[in-house]
């Protein structure tokens, strides 16, 4: 088992001891856990093969995680988690996505009402019958209607970070089998969507019974659910479907551009093609009868006068436009980006110091980074007071000075929008700063008019330098909060501040249409991992996939620029 379905694991068992009201630090036991196994740089299975090492090295690692990891690195069960399954139902975890339903109120519904699934919860809000409860009322009631949507696709849609964990799998297990001559990822995966259903992969093989039985032995495989001629489908263990479809090598470019989609694009090049006389399916493009392409995705596009789209755009938005003006933009990489401006450390809730921070960020490939350790106002983060923040950048003045790389640190912070309005520092303090992300993380059930004011407000504040996470999501777990990005984007273009696009595959925020509204509108979007770890830096890809389905070029990119560049489109 790899260190993500761990991490998982653990995550799981924090959700039902948290159901069951297990004591509160054994739960963050578990979550601590999840969040280093996560984060480990190395498979938890090379550190238990390794007799000069111990898990329980590892900070936030005891003997009793240790021994559940190394469980289920050999396949065991885990007692605890059927102890504790046998005493949940899976379906009554799903209430725990909603927003603004925690463990506690999970537990109430299921113990006092007997609710164990969504759509019975659907019915007694409908009903009434949950503002009874203590603790509820008829505005609870409301919300939990208003997210219902978001825990039933929770449900049936992963985070496309957990599915590049299997897909990656699935591709190395694949490459093993010494007659594939093509193989691809296709789908939502491929086009890089935030949340992905199932998988699809296209292959060309020597002998597809031969291919086929080889994807039949993938590890964690339980179940086969189809096997034919040219397809097989599978589901996995963490309840993941496979379908693999092994295509002739003539048709290997119209299979992955037809299976790429999405359905909308698609829909659009067929329509192209019957105005030329011809036909594209998945087994190439024809005239009559007369096979024309499909060899490549290239051969395909070029026969309707078209270029090769980059998956990432192929969602019937703009892209036909851009094609036809001969202005198809060529999409941010992430090699362009040269720093890293939202991250944290140990002072905080981070894992690391400035200079592991550092380091790892100088090992990417990185020119400079901004430590944005919390601000005050996050006190579970143990956030950073005035009297704090100015020690912490005197250190960080100390550490350029010993620096003879060229490599740079800005005094960063990530300063809370207090929910009457203002900065959570003052500005005396704030000016002192190089670097300053502005954050929403309390009162984000306020009136909209309420949480856009304040946001106008960091924008206003000369010493702010860009918003983080603008909208507040989680994806698949918390909507946005009720915001007017319209008057956001104009007070930013304004103020020349920039918006952040938050790479954690669990925000990507702003999203795709958001970052693209703010392309038109010139506004410069910086992608940053938010780090808690070394490892955590990472996540950048996310951030670039996302800005690459926005459309955004390397100039939209405020940090793909160096620091000097970057303080002049601040007015610096």
């Amino acid at each position: 088992m790899d260190n993500a379905r761990i991490a998982d694991t653990f995550d799981h068992i924090a959700d039902l001891l948290e159901f069951t009201a297990a004591n509160p630090f054994r739960v963050r036991a578990y979550r601590n856990g999840a969040r280093t196994v996560r984060d480990l740089g190395e498979p938890a299975a090379d550190i238990l093969a390794d007799e000069n090492r111990k898990l329980t090295d590892i900070d936030g690692i005891g003997k009793d995680l240790a021994g559940k990891i190394a469980a289920l690195v050999a396949g065991d069960r885990v007692p605890l988690l059927d102890e504790l399954t046998a005493k949940v139902p899976e379906s009554a975890l799903a209430m725990m996505r909603i927003p603004g339903v925690g463990p506690k109120k999970a537990a109430a519904l299921f113990k006092e009402l007997g609710i164990a699934t969504l759509d019975e919860l659907r019915a007694a809000c409908e009903a009434g019958r949950v503002r009874g409860l203590k603790g509820f009322g008829a505005k609870t009631e409301q919300t939990i209607l208003a997210g219902l949507s978001l825990a039933e696709q929770a449900d049936v849609r992963m985070l496309w970070a957990e599915a590049d964990v299997e897909a990656q799998r699935v591709l190395a297990h694949l490459r093993g089998y010494p007659g594939v001559r093509e193989l691809e990822m296709a789908g939502s995966y491929r086009r890089g969507r935030e949340t992905v259903g199932d998988l699809d992969v296209l292959a060309v093989a020597d002998d597809v019974d031969a291919l086929m039985d080889h994807f039949g032995k993938l590890d964690d495989l339980d179940t086969v659910i189809g096997r034919g001629d040219t397809k097989m489908s599978v589901r996995l263990g963490s309840g993941v479907q496979i379908d693999l479809r092994v295509v002739p090598e003539e048709s290997f470019g119209a299979a992955l551009q037809y299976f790429t989609g999405s359905k909308d694009h698609n829909v659009a090049v067929r329509s192209l093609a019957k105005k030329e006389g011809l036909k594209i399916n998945e087994y190439g493009v024809y005239r009559g009868d007369e096979y024309v392409a499909g060899r490549t995705e290239k051969d395909v596009y070029a026969t309707l006068g078209l270029p090769l789209f980059p998956p990432e755009i192929r969602e019937a938005r703009r892209e036909f436009d851009w094609a036809a003006a001969g202005e198809l933009p060529k999409l941010i990489e992430a090699d362009d980006i040269v720093g890293d401006l939202h991250m944290h450390t140990h002072a905080t809730d981070g894992r690391a110091s400035i200079e592991e921070m550092a380091a790892a960020a100088k090992k990417r490939g990185l020119r400079f980074i901004a430590i944005t350790d919390h601000s005050k106002r996050v006190s579970m983060a143990n956030g950073l007071d005035a009297a704090r923040a100015l020690a912490q950048w005197k250190e960080i003045d100390e550490i350029n000075a010993r620096a003879d790389d060229g490599f740079l640190i800005l005094k960063g912070i990530e300063c809370d929008i207090l929910e009457k309005g203002g900065m959570d520092l003052p500005d005396d303090v704030l000016a002192e700063a190089d670097w300053v992300v502005a954050s929403v993380h309390y009162g984000q059930n306020q009136p909209r008019e309420q949480i856009t004011e304040r946001i106008l407000g960091a924008l206003e504040n000369p010493h702010v330098s860009a918003i983080a996470h603008p909208t507040g999501r989680i994806v698949n777990r918390r909507k946005p909060y009720e915001v007017d990005l319209e008057a956001v984007f104009a007070a930013a273009k304004k103020h020349h501040k920039f918006l952040e696009l938050n790479a954690n595959p669990h925000r990507l925020d702003l999203d795709d249409v958001a970052c693209a509204a703010a392309k038109d509108r010139g506004i410069p979007i910086v992608i940053n991992t938010d780090a808690h770890s070394t490892e955590g830096l990472g996540v950048l890809r996310n951030g670039i996939l996302q800005a690459r389905r926005a459309g955004l070029t390397k100039q939209d990119v405020a940090n793909a620029r160096g620091w000097t560049q970057m303080k002049k489109l601040l007015g610096k």
